[in-house]
């Protein structure tokens, strides 16, 4: 078994003052920090996403641009490519990072596996031949990117947890939603300090 830990988008732009500013951002980013210092071997690998978005067209239709964002399927301006809101919360020690995922590049991502690598590798392609079984998530937010990389994550049959205390969603009632879709998708709700190490089934 091969254990990976997927820090989803904590990004300044989704932390309390940024563009998309969710509540809890910055303690979330600092909690993975704390989490991953005082379990150094708890993961084979850790893999942090990021929206990596075009600062010269509407992505797709992902930036609102002609009218008011609808917050559904229209945001404002975010996370743009080499912007200090694109870059990881300063909470986060991106030094604990393995390999880093870029998503969002000229049109709408919401889930990692949408993303590549360093190297252009799809997310799928990252994990295939890392040999990872078994995920955890955390990150922002609850009740979007999360939500869709963990339903991407079972729909791609791996094991998945999700670290219900290292998550922030943009609103209480769409986040506590999206954990019980996950759950009855067969994603495993668990605080950190309650999940095992690498080596437990």
């Amino acid at each position: 078994m091969t254990r990976a830990l997927l820090i989803i988008d904590v990004q300044n732009d989704f932390t309390e003052g940024g563009a998309l500013g969710v509540e809890g951002g910055d303690a979330v980013a600092e909690g993975i920090t704390a989490y991953l210092r005082a379990h150094p071997d708890r993961y084979d690998v850790v893999i942090a996403s990021r929206d990596w978005h075009d600062g010269d067209n509407h992505n797709g239709g992902h930036f609102a641009t002609d009218a008011e964002p609808d917050y559904v399927e229209t945001w404002p301006v975010h996370c743009v490519s080499g912007t200090p809101g694109a870059e990881y919360d300063p909470g986060l020690d991106e030094r604990l990072v393995d390999v880093h995922i870029r998503k969002g590049q000229g049109r709408p991502a919401y889930s990692i596996f949408e993303g590549t690598a360093e190297d252009d590798a799809a997310f799928d392609r990252v994990l295939d031949r890392l040999g990872v079984t078994d995920v955890d998530v955390a990150g922002i937010a609850t009740d979007y990117c999360v939500r869709a990389s963990a339903l991407d994550a079972l729909h791609a049959g791996h094991r998945v947890r999700v670290l219900t205390d290292l998550v922030a969603g943009v609103a209480p009632a769409s986040s506590a939603a999206a954990l019980d879709e996950l759950r009855e998708a067969g994603a495993v709700l668990a605080r950190s300090a309650d999940t095992p190490g690498k080596d437990a089934a």
